[in-house]
This record gives C-alpha cells, sequence and structure tokens, in this order.
C-alpha cells in the first residue's frame, strides 16, 4: 500500500536516505534522449507518441522501446552525433547531486533510455559509471543498429523495480532507498524503494500526479 507524504515529510525522509535513484530523461536532465536521438534521425513525431505511451504506463516499456528502435533505426554515427551535444541537465541537479555525495549518499541513475547517451549525463554530475543503469545498443560491424540487450533490467516492464531490490541487497535493508523521477515506472518502484519523490519539473505525468 502506497502512503502518500507530505512534502515536508518527504524531505525528512530523504534527508535519512542512505541510496538516491535518479531517473534520468525529464527529470536529471530536460529532454527525453530517445526523443532526441529520433528528431536527429527525422523521425521525432512518430517517436514522441510511443514516448508518451510508455511515460504514461499504457502499454509495456519493451513494447515501447522495440517500436521506438525500430522507428529510429540508428546508426552509431547518429547516436554519437547527440552524445557530442552533451547533456541538457536541468537547473540545479549538479547541485542537488554534489550535495548528497558531500553527505556520503550514494547516487544512482536508473533509467529505460539508451547507455550511451547517459554516460555523458553521469560524468557531468560525478556519478561513477557502474553506478548507472540502463539499456545497451548494439550495432553491426557496419555501424548500423542490430538489437537491445534484452537482459538490461531496464529494458522491460518492471526493471526499475529490480534494480531497487538489487541496490537494497547490496547495501543492506535497513538502509533507505530513495527513487525520483517523473514515470510510471519510477512510481512502480516503490516497494522496494523506500520513498518515491515524483518530479514534475519538466514534464507532469497524470498517473503520477
Amino acid at each position: 500500500m502506497t502512503t502518500l507524504l507530505t512534502a515536508s515529510a518527504a524531505k525528512e525522509t530523504l534527508a535519512l536516505a542512505g541510496v538516491v535513484v535518479l531517473d534520468v530523461d525529464s527529470t536529471v536532465c530536460t529532454d527525453e534522449g530517445i526523443d532526441k536521438l529520433a528528431e536527429h534521425c527525422g523521425v521525432g513525431e512518430d517517436v514522441k507518441a510511443w514516448t508518451m505511451k510508455a511515460m504514461g504506463g499504457n502499454v509495456t516499456f519493451q513494447e515501447s522501446f522495440e517500436a521506438r528502435l525500430n522507428i529510429i533505426n540508428p546508426t552509431i554515427e547518429q547516436v554519437e552525433d547527440i552524445v557530442r551535444e552533451g547533456p541538457s541537465l536541468t537547473p540545479g541537479v549538479k547541485e542537488f547531486v554534489a550535495a548528497l555525495m558531500a553527505k556520503g549518499v550514494y547516487v544512482y541513475l536508473v533509467s529505460g533510455g539508451v547507455r550511451r547517451l547517459i554516460d555523458p549525463v553521469a560524468s557531468a554530475l560525478g556519478i561513477p559509471s557502474e553506478n548507472i543503469f540502463s539499456n545497451v545498443l548494439h550495432f553491426t560491424k557496419e555501424g548500423k543498429f542490430s538489437h537491445f540487450d534484452d537482459t538490461q533490467p531496464t529494458s522491460r516492464t518492471g526493471g526499475k523495480t529490480k534494480v531497487m531490490e538489487h541496490l537494497k541487497n547490496t547495501h543492506g535493508k535497513d538502509t533507505i532507498v530513495a527513487m525520483i523521477g517523473d514515470g510510471v515506472t519510477d512510481m512502480e518502484a516503490k516497494p522496494p524503494a523506500d520513498l518515491f519523490i515524483g518530479f514534475g519539473g519538466n514534464v507532469v505525468r497524470d498517473k503520477v500526479w
């Protein structure tokens, strides 16, 4: 059963957290990485509709992710084009992460997005690469998209819940784990996360708010 907390109570619980897990797209970053890649590949509107379905919880994540990648069909060079642009960080997130780390809090990034697009985000925030959970794309030797790694927990619905279970086991059941994000998949990570904070600074999802 989910208990709704006041903003002050949520802030107090967050202050006790030993682990803070951040969603990336539309939370840590102002945009959706896969939508940005789609725009670059000339199929932005087609893909954006699928992203809204996925974030709103209207289709399974794996169905949406596969459909979007098949529409985009990116080359490795097109992915690298987006990497070279650099991440669009949400104002204040860099300071927020720095403050958490200064307190000794473990900070992780978990995302249904593309790992190669998230690596620069982690680097900009000073988050170790081993603290990233996201999806890996595979390409042919010619640099064409082949498939995504469906063994990654974030490649399917319920994946973020699996990540939370892993972090609870890694850091100890008594460690408070907080999840912060804008989407339904973030909200569904509690439990096993002890706290979920819905972030609406970039976009508001009806099922989350």
